[in-house]
């Protein structure tokens, strides 16, 4: 019985490391070279971005360059912007997101 119950551990053990190898990359890379392109002259930023506003997740320089800041830095280094209609509130120093205040 202690035979298998460990033979049973040991696999488990094993195959759950490779679990997280096989995953798929995270997609929040930088924008595509084209629409890079596109936004630079003037375009809007693709419709996918905004599912990628959620605390925690810190804004990309491209997107975060066309934020119009409605809020200036205050005393904990946050600052409110708006992006498009959006208005999000975030760390300065590092654009990572605090609170999404409308939707």
């Amino acid at each position: 019985m202690l035979k298998s119950l460990t033979s049973v551990l040991v696999a488990i053990a094993l195959a759950v490391p490779a679990t997280t190898v096989l995953a798929k990359p995270d997609k929040g890379g930088d924008l595509p070279p084209g629409l890079q392109k596109k936004v630079e002259r003037g375009g809007e930023l693709p419709p996918g971005w905004k599912k990628k506003l959620r605390p925690g997740y810190v804004l990309e320089d491209e997107i975060y360059r066309h934020a119009v800041i409605v809020k200036p830095v205050d005393s904990r280094g946050l600052v409110t912007v708006r992006i498009e209609g959006e208005l999000v509130r975030l760390m300065h120093a590092t654009h990572e997101i605090v609170d999404i205040l409308s939707h």
